[in-house]
């Protein structure tokens, strides 16, 4: 199943969606205590998310066309809501790692990103130019968890995630590095786009064999396959989940491969003005504007 946030035109207050083709069915019109967002979802664990199939099967077999409204004509917010916490994993694809001259460390490089970076598809992010000039983009699988994970062993860690979306780890280069820490360069305002959707994880055979793409501005600058991860996503959670229990809903961006902008010659990075999309196969595009202010 796809889930995303969506609201009408002029609302604040996204709701919880059912993405179904081009179209969302709106928990809220067809449950009687529908979930309030994702992480509510999350929580009521794997007979919510039982409930929540079964209700949309019967709707939809009621009527296909009954409720359902075009996504076209809705505006997302992030596909994640209220996270547990958002941990980004640094340095994960051997190219990037390079092109950035970053040490290849024995242990992962793991940092938080601020809530308030979380922002959706279509939306606007801006920052101020007397603050940084090289705001850079990348293309990230990003994993929610859907029960507490504790010691849990690589071999049965895909089993605690919930479901998978597209993050774009937005950054300001040239504050990440002039500072030993990389959580404030990354969580400006809008910062980490996230969605279009989350996929559940039945949808996703094998998150080690997914394209990601990014375009900016109609040019495709990263162009790579999950399996070059240095750190698969079983090894990402076996390894946080040794020291701390990783709580459901916890979103996890997992790195990004080779071709960001800072490293190209000449270097390109976000302008005002600009678009770029992140697509990852089987899960969607997440697109987002750009703003200097």
């Amino acid at each position: 199943m796809r889930f995303a946030h969506l609201r009408v035109e002029g609302q604040t207050t996204p709701r919880l969606a059912v993405v179904v083709n081009d179209a969302a069915l709106f928990l809220d019109e067809v449950m009687s205590t529908p979930p309030r967002d994702l992480q509510d979802l999350i929580e009521r664990g794997h007979d919510g998310l039982a409930e929540v199939r079964e209700v949309v099967d019967a709707a939809l077999a009621a009527d296909v066309e009954a409720g359902l409204v075009p996504v076209a004509d809705l505006r997302h917010s992030s596909a994640v809501l209220r996270p547990a916490q958002v941990i980004a994993i640094g340095a994960n694809y051997a190219a990037h790692a390079s092109e950035l001259k970053l040490r290849s460390e024995t242990a992962m490089t793991i940092f938080s990103l601020w809530p308030n970076s979380l922002s959706g598809h279509g939306a606007t992010t801006s920052w101020p130019e007397d603050l940084t000039t090289q705001v850079d983009y990348e293309a990230e699988l990003g994993v929610i968890m859907g029960r507490p994970a504790r010691n849990v062993h690589v071999h049965d860690a895909l089993d605690y995630v919930w479901g998978y979306t597209v993050v774009n780890d937005i950054t300001a280069r040239d504050l990440q590095f002039s500072e030993a820490q990389w959580s404030r360069c990354k969580s400006f305002d809008g910062f980490t786009p996230t969605g279009p959707v989350v996929v559940t994880a039945d949808e996703i055979a094998d998150p080690q064999d997914l394209w990601l793409t990014t375009n900016v501005d109609g040019r495709i600058l990263q162009d790579a396959s999950t399996s070059e991860m240095v750190r698969s996503v079983a090894d990402i959670i076996a390894y946080l989940s040794r020291s701390a229990t990783i709580p459901p809903g916890t979103l996890i961006s997992t790195g990004s491969p080779g071709g960001a902008g800072y490293s190209r010659n000449p270097q390109v990075f976000l302008h005002d003005g600009a678009t770029v999309t992140v697509s990852i196969g089987g899960i969607g595009s997440l697109t987002t504007h750009c703003r200097v202010v």
